[in-house]
């Protein structure tokens, strides 16, 4: 069930210049969508490498499939920022995407 509404965030060139002439990269929302976030257990992370993708995926977020959706992004809920570690369509049937993400403090 998709009961959390979520921001979808990207870095992205600036439209307008700075004093140094420069196009600075800042943060742009996408979008808001709805999803469900399902923590990943220690049962998940025991036995892994240390600093290993795997080893850092705190949550699991489960979204209706779209195309766009890059290892580059995040999402905000709730306040919290979760960064996108890797992308998963199960079933390769484009019905839902289980992305695997680290929480930011």
């Amino acid at each position: 069930m998709l009961q959390h509404r979520a921001e979808l965030w990207h870095n992205s060139e600036a439209k307008e210049m700075d004093e140094l002439g420069q196009y600075p990269i800042e943060p742009t929302l996408l979008g808001q969508l709805y999803c469900a976030v399902i923590p990943q257990t220690g049962s998940l992370l025991s036995g892994r490498m240390a600093d290993t993708t795997l080893s850092r995926t705190t949550h699991k977020i489960v979204i209706r499939y779209r195309n766009d959706i890059k290892p580059d992004m995040w999402f905000v809920i709730d306040g919290q920022r979760y960064d996108i570690l890797y992308i998963l369509d199960p079933y390769l049937n484009k019905e839902r995407l289980e992305i695997f993400c680290e929480v930011k403090v």
